[in-house]
């Protein structure tokens, strides 16, 4: 299944983005989204863990759906998911890495994350979408705020990022908080940056 968007593309996560996920854990994009942990990954050691979640995959209930985020030229840059989705309370967690520093900043995130809270809430009936982000990632904070997050909890000094303690933010959107993809894409002018 393919979500288009207007500055980006929801795609299944096949293996041109496996193939740059190295480049993506060991560069600046990882300590951002994984709350301040510094990877060192291989090539090799990625693919053995890749391989273990498929087979693990196969032995469970999959609760997760994983959608590729690209360009609208096709260009891999990241990744969007659908995690522990609970099927009896209907809630979700996401989770999300514009892997290329590249892409920062000019809205492939915010269109990437409309499409993903108006998949969750149309196609698998959630109730309520929540992330994770720690208080040094102001631009996640930015984002959040704009596209009608609510901040619902803040564990104080959760973190330990190079040596400082951070705040662990919960960020949470119910349905009827939802206005709808059009409606945010016009509140937030993203039609224009297409």
């Amino acid at each position: 299944m393919t979500l288009e968007g207007l500055l980006v593309d929801l795609v299944p996560r096949g293996q041109v983005f496996l193939d740059r996920e190295h480049v993506w854990r060991n560069n600046e994009s990882s300590f951002w989204s994984s709350g301040g942990d510094r990877y060192f990954a291989t090539q090799a050691a990625l693919r053995a863990q890749f391989e273990q979640w498929d087979e693990a995959r196969g032995q469970r209930r999959d609760d997760s759906v994983t959608f590729g985020l690209q360009t609208k030229d096709g260009t891999p840059i990241g990744f969007i998911s659908i995690n522990w989705l609970h099927t009896t309370y209907r809630l979700a967690l996401l989770g999300a890495r514009i892997g290329d520093p590249e892409y920062w900043g000019g809205g492939y995130g915010t269109d990437a994350l409309l499409l993903t809270v108006d998949y969750a809430f149309d196609w698998l009936d959630v109730r309520k979408i929540w992330l994770m982000t720690t208080s040094m990632n102001e631009r996640v904070q930015r984002q959040m705020v704009k596209c009608g997050f609510r901040l619902e909890a803040r564990r104080r000094a959760a973190v330990l990022a190079d040596g400082v303690w951070y705040d662990e933010l919960a960020y949470g959107l119910l349905r009827e908080e939802w206005p709808g993809r059009e409606a945010m894409i016009e509140r937030l002018g993203l039609r224009g940056k297409a």
